[in-house]
């Protein structure tokens, strides 16, 4: 299938280019502007990789456990859309220019996005949970970068998302353990 030829017809300069970071008015220093702004933007372009993948599985989900499992994955997309947007905004507040094209996230994202196509459910919350464990072992490394900017509220924000992340993770692995009661 052929996608339609796309068209552009308006032409604007940006105020402001991409990779610039303005002065921040909660007067971070400026390296550790440079050392944060782009581990987050690398965190927002992530989880919005794992926002687009639980979005698919919520859409995919088939089986006897279809209407929790659907349920539950509406509720980490949407978790993970208030923690990137809240990374957004912080990445703002330190004078940086969050990446919003869904092409250069996909580049500048730590983990891939699943190839088109329908896998097994229990594949799909496997790379969930394995995807949730690369995000996390990313957050934390920059919750102790930004700690040792003395950067306490990028650290706080990013200690609740990485409690998140953990939480889907851990509950993602109860969904993938081997004991039921669907007899077989």
């Amino acid at each position: 299938m052929t996608a339609p030829a796309k068209t552009t017809e308006f032409h604007a300069t940006p105020r402001v280019e991409k990779g610039t970071i303005e002065p921040n008015p909660i007067n971070l220093s400026e390296d550790a502007v440079h050392a944060l702004v782009p581990e987050l933007d690398a965190h927002l372009a992530s989880l919005f990789v794992m926002f687009h993948q639980y979005q698919k599985h919520h859409w995919l989900v088939e089986g006897p456990s279809f209407m929790e499992i659907h349920e539950q994955l509406e509720a980490y997309y949407d978790e993970v859309h208030e923690d990137l947007d809240a990374i957004a905004e912080r990445m703002t507040a330190l004078g940086g220019i969050p990446t919003s094209a869904p092409m250069e996230q996909a580049m500048l994202a730590y983990i891939s996005h699943e190839p088109e196509g329908i896998f097994s459910m229990r594949d799909m919350l496997k790379r969930d949970r394995f995807y949730e464990g690369l995000i996390a072992e990313r957050l934390r490394a920059t919750i102790t970068v930004a700690q040792q900017h003395e950067d306490y509220g990028t650290s706080h924000l990013l200690e609740e998302v990485l409690e998140h992340c953990e939480e889907r993770a851990h509950h993602l692995d109860h969904y993938l353990g081997e004991d039921t009661l669907y007899k077989e």
